[in-house]
């Protein structure tokens, strides 16, 4: 099996629905992942997602949209919610072709700074093929190629994000305590370790902490 991360953005506009556009154009709400997502055999959408902030602003929406046939709520400043909805064309035919092969996204699916999603595929690159396919057909959409690889289950996607050579500096600092608190191991002492300079360590650190807190927040 392998995997595929893409960044799919929407062309002329801030979201692949209408009710989303809405709800992207609401400064007073972030949406932060989608969980669960999938097309019902009444051609209606179930959708588990993500978001923070006005939680009263949002149920207005949705309570106000013609496309939404129901929806429930959970949570405080950062919040759950499902949602049952009616598709668009484009989200249709993009849900149908996950439900007829073996194309597998895996969740969360998060929402970049700039509204886009971050998708990780998984399949073959047979299933990939059609992917392809699929996004030159499409329009109103974009597709950017992020990475691919052979997916490994017991890593996480966190792990996936960075480089081996990162994840095993990252562990060393980590078993050291060089993230404890008073800090007990230097660069110095950690490039002893996995055997590099310490200005590599730094770098190596920087770089898999940019990755892993980028993902957190988005």
């Amino acid at each position: 099996m392998r995997y595929l991360t893409v960044i799919v953005k929407p062309d002329g506009g801030n979201a692949f629905h209408p009710l989303g556009e809405e709800l992207t154009e609401d400064p007073s709400i972030r949406r932060r992942a989608i969980h669960h997502i999938e097309l019902l055999d009444d051609d209606t959408v179930l959708l588990f997602a993500e978001a923070s902030g006005d939680k009263q602003r949002y149920k207005r929406i949705m309570e106000e949209s013609p496309y939404v046939i129901s929806y429930l709520t959970a949570g405080g400043d950062r919040w759950m919610a499902v949602s049952q909805f009616e598709p668009t064309d484009d989200v249709r035919r993009s849900l149908e072709l996950q439900r007829e092969s073996l194309l597998v996204i895996e969740t969360p699916v998060h929402f970049t700074s700039e509204n886009h999603l971050k998708v990780t595929y998984l399949g073959t690159d047979e299933t990939f093929s059609k992917l392809y396919e699929y996004a030159e057909e499409m329009e109103g959409h974009t597709f950017e190629i992020q990475e691919t690889g052979d997916y490994e289950a017991d890593k996480s996607s966190f792990s996936r994000m960075i480089t081996a050579r990162q994840e095993e500096v990252l562990e060393a600092a980590v078993d050291l305590g060089y993230y404890s608190e008073p800090r007990q191991a230097s660069l110095e002492e950690i490039g002893e370790v996995v055997g590099i300079s310490p200005g590599t360590v730094g770098e190596h650190l920087r770089k898999a902490e940019e990755r892993v807190f980028t993902e957190l927040v988005h």
